[in-house]
């Protein structure tokens, strides 16, 4: 057995029994332990899984400071009385952006502008969402919802192992005073040091106390407008007044016998995934051996189409038109298989070796009455800018980057694009964001999601995958090895293939290990609803609420 296996197999048998739950009442399932209490503990008070929802969003953008956030965006699909809805409250691109922001004179990329910069950041979307959530389907009391991240804020939370050790790794992501002030310790971070972030709970305070208007026209507006004046940045009091969540169409499909519903535009993740399902329904997948050589090999191909399509297709749909129907259809998807029948290679170009970063963070909730919401919002890299407006304790995101700076530019994931993703005034950047609600008899039978930039979609799939097809449990599909291609790269990526596997992949193929996704999902079983938060991160919690 070799180390990663090894390790691997032992980690999943200590933190198995912490990581899952079953119940018939309620789950929260999140990558914090301390979010995933609060939200169970909302539940318990009678609150529905938005309540839950909201109070998990503001609890994240304290205890998990790389991902959860404030100042940034993200995807809310969200299920009840039979229906399934879509929110979008990812970043918008500044009003004073322009195409070429990122380019020197002779028209190339000025390195780290679109990452490392006040320019890098959108106009951020998470508190315009988690409000408009509680204002249309909550039932409790804002501050109710907030006071617990206020409390985690303003007195601190130990950290764990892993936080610390992520912290230290990470302290050169810190770019300003503000940034360093908060998240680095010159002896660095240890197991149990409380991490305290009296301005975040300022600024929270205020957000519970004045709603939107705390962040899009208040004090915090002032602050991050001035912050941003002074160090050569182009956010304006215009861009928050302008700033809207969208509720969208959710974009669904039907795989076997479940429908399957995720994100349209400006997510790639809902019209990526019931593609590649799509495809992959031309195939008895479930006569394959998992993870063996023709099963890795029809996965790949079947992501190097919907991957080559996202490059050129896919955009905010306010500003570009995306064949949506035709990427989605049944007749596509039997074409593109009968290719993967005929042998037909798509012409891969070479590419650059995919970043790892896994700083996006999903969590999935139901409640007593059936609603159901999966939950993905980001800062897109970790950290983000990395840059903490002063006087607010808030990280601002980086999610510039994921627009097309230059047609065939990789961004932070590898990911290259086009014409409909090039950076337009108020524009939303593309995002393989992927929050999923299966439901089965019109019934929400499995609720997930995962971060993981661009491999996102794979990790999602793959859960589909595991318990749909090869009948897994959460926990059992947790512990498989995944995979992720995205076409460019031209690069297999995996955690703990078969030797065997591997020596035949290698022969036409190159390859690298690395973590895939982070799976925090929600099944429907006999006894009601399983909980499961990936044993990928150490801190993650599925919490059963009776």
């Amino acid at each position: 057995m070799n180390f990663f296996k090894k390790n691997f197999l032992i980690f999943f048998i200590l933190f198995s029994a912490y990581h899952y739950s079953e119940t018939t009442n309620g789950v929260v399932a999140s990558r914090h332990y301390l979010a995933s209490e609060i939200g169970a503990d909302i539940l318990k008070k009678g609150g529905n899984a938005f309540d839950s929802a909201i109070a998990v969003g503001f609890a994240l953008a304290v205890v998990n400071p790389s991902a959860g956030n404030i100042g940034g965006g993200g995807f809310t699909v969200y299920s009840k009385k039979n229906e399934t809805f879509a929110l979008d409250y990812r970043e918008k691109a500044p009003i004073l952006s322009t195409e070429n922001m990122y380019l020197n004179e002779e028209g190339n990329v000025i390195d780290g502008l679109s990452l490392k910069s006040y320019l890098s950041s959108g106009i951020p979307g998470t508190v315009a969402g988690l409000i408009f959530l509680h204002k249309n389907e909550a039932s409790m009391p804002l501050m109710n919802l907030i006071n617990p991240a206020i409390k985690l804020a303003e007195n601190g939370f130990r950290l764990s192992k892993f936080q610390s050790e992520y912290l230290n790794k990470n302290k050169h992501k810190f770019r300003n005073a503000a940034a360093r002030k908060i998240f680095v310790k010159p002896e660095g971070w240890k197991k149990n040091d409380l991490l305290v972030q009296k301005d975040l709970a300022e600024s929270l305070k205020l957000i519970a106390v004045e709603g939107r208007k705390a962040f899009y026209n208040g004090k915090i507006t002032k602050k991050i407008i001035k912050d941003f004046n002074e160090n050569g940045g182009i956010l304006t009091l215009e861009d928050f007044l302008k700033y809207e969540v969208k509720v969208r169409k959710s974009i669904c499909g039907f795989y076997r016998s479940y429908e399957v519903c995720s994100m349209p535009p400006p997510s790639s993740g809902g019209i990526a995934i019931i593609q590649i399902l799509n495809i992959l329904e031309n195939f008895e997948i479930a006569n394959y051996k998992h993870n063996s050589y023709e099963y890795v090999d029809l996965l790949k191909q079947a992501m190097a189409h919907a991957y080559a399509d996202r490059s050129v297709f896919l955009g905010d749909s306010d500003f570009f038109k995306v064949p949506q129907d035709k990427l989605i259809s049944k007749e596509y998807a039997f074409l593109l298989a009968n290719n993967i029948k005929a042998g037909k290679a798509l012409n891969i170009k070479p590419g650059t070796y995919l970043e790892e970063s896994d700083e996006t963070t999903h969590f999935s909730i139901i409640d007593q009455w059936g609603n159901a919401v999966s939950n993905t919002y980001t800062l897109n890299g970790a950290y983000g800018s990395g840059m903490v407006v002063e006087g607010t304790g808030i990280l601002m995101n980086n999610e510039m980057d994921d627009f097309s700076i230059k047609p065939g530019h990789p961004n932070l994931f590898g990911l290259i694009g086009a014409e409909a993703n090039k950076i337009q005034p108020l524009k939303r950047p593309l995002s393989s964001m992927s929050p999923v609600i299966i439901k089965k008899n019109n019934n929400p039978y499995l609720i997930t999601g995962s971060p993981g930039g661009s491999t996102i979609i794979n990790s999602v799939l793959q859960e589909i995958l595991n318990v749909i097809d090869f009948n897994m449990s959460l926990e059992e599909s947790s512990s498989k090895s995944k995979i992720h291609y995205q076409w460019v790269p031209d690069i297999l990526f995996h955690e703990s293939l078969s030797d065997n596997v591997i020596e035949k992949l290698k022969k036409n193929m190159t390859l690298r290990k690395r973590k895939i996704g982070e799976i925090h999902s929600i099944l429907k079983v006999d006894s009601g609803y399983q909980g499961f938060s990936d044993l990928r991160r150490p801190d993650g919690k599925s919490i059963e609420v009776h």
